[in-house]
C-alpha cells in the first residue's frame, strides 16, 4: 500500500469509518447530536457545532488546494460559523463535512508518494505530509472534545 493510500486511511479513520486509534471517529459521535445539542455552551468551551465546522473549515482548505487552488484559509475564520436554528440547517453542516472528508481521503490517496516531500504552498508550511499528518492529529485533537463535550450534555 502506497504512503498516501494509509494516509488516507488514516484520515477516514478519524473522520469517517475508524475505531482504532480513539475507539470512535466523527461519523459515530455526530450521529445522534441534535442541532439543539450541537449549539449548547458549556462554560467557555466551543460547541459541537463549532468544532465540526472548524474542522470542516481546514478539510475543505486543504481539498481545495489538493485541487489546484489556492490556500485561501485563514485561522481568523476558522471558528466564524454562521447560526444554526435548524436540524435541517445542522445535517447540512454534518453533510458538508462528509463529502469534504471524502474529498480530500480520495484525492490524497490518488497523489503520488513522491507529493507527499513537496512544499505545501509555501516553504513556511512545510511539505504536504507536514499538513496532512497536523490534519488528521488536529481532527483527533477536536474529536476528543467532541466526545468529553457529548458527555457533559448527556451528565
Amino acid at each position: 500500500m502506497s504512503s498516501t493510500s494509509q494516509l488516507a486511511k488514516r484520515f477516514r479513520e478519524v473522520l469517517l469509518d475508524g475505531l482504532w486509534i480513539a475507539n470512535t471517529n466523527f461519523k459515530d459521535q455526530l450521529k445522534d447530536v441534535t442541532w439543539e445539542q450541537a449549539t449548547i455552551k458549556i462554560g467557555s468551551l466551543n460547541t459541537i457545532a463549532m468544532l465540526t465546522f472548524h474542522i470542516d473549515y481546514y478539510i475543505a482548505g486543504l481539498v481545495n488546494v489538493f485541487e489546484g487552488g489556492d490556500l485561501e484559509i485563514r485561522d481568523q475564520y476558522s471558528f466564524d460559523l454562521p447560526p444554526i436554528d435548524s436540524q435541517e440547517q445542522w445535517e447540512n453542516l454534518l453533510n458538508k463535512l462528509w463529502k469534504d472528508s471524502e474529498r480530500f481521503a480520495s484525492l490524497l490517496a490518488q497523489m503520488p508518494d513522491s507529493k507527499m516531500n513537496e512544499v505545501f504552498i509555501d516553504e513556511k508550511y512545510g511539505t504536504y505530509l507536514r499538513n496532512i499528518d497536523g490534519m488528521i492529529e488536529h481532527a483527533y485533537y477536536h474529536l476528543g472534545q467532541i466526545t468529553l463535550i457529548k458527555k457533559l450534555l448527556i451528565n
